[in-house]
């Protein structure tokens, strides 16, 4: 497994870097999975009501609105 690090920017305005380990580089959507899980883990397991399966990038977009964190940047670590 390879590790990937991601840059993104918290609730506070802070930028923080973290380590994931993945097979191939994370998309943003599958990034913000990896957050949702490691940050959010009672978030990550709700259901996205309308906007999964309708939206393109379901996860990232509610990271974004409902806890104001936002990808800014996926390399390797």
């Amino acid at each position: 497994m390879s590790k990937w690090k991601i840059t993104f920017v918290d609730d506070h305005g802070e930028t923080v870097d973290e380590v994931f380990e993945c097979e191939e580089c994370p998309d943003n959507e599958h990034a913000a999975k990896l957050i949702k899980a490691r940050f959010l883990p009672v978030a990550a397991e709700l259901d996205l009501n309308d906007l999964e399966g309708r939206t393109s990038d379901a996860t990232v977009k509610s990271l974004k609105t409902q806890n104001s964190i936002e990808i800014v940047g996926i390399t390797p670590a």
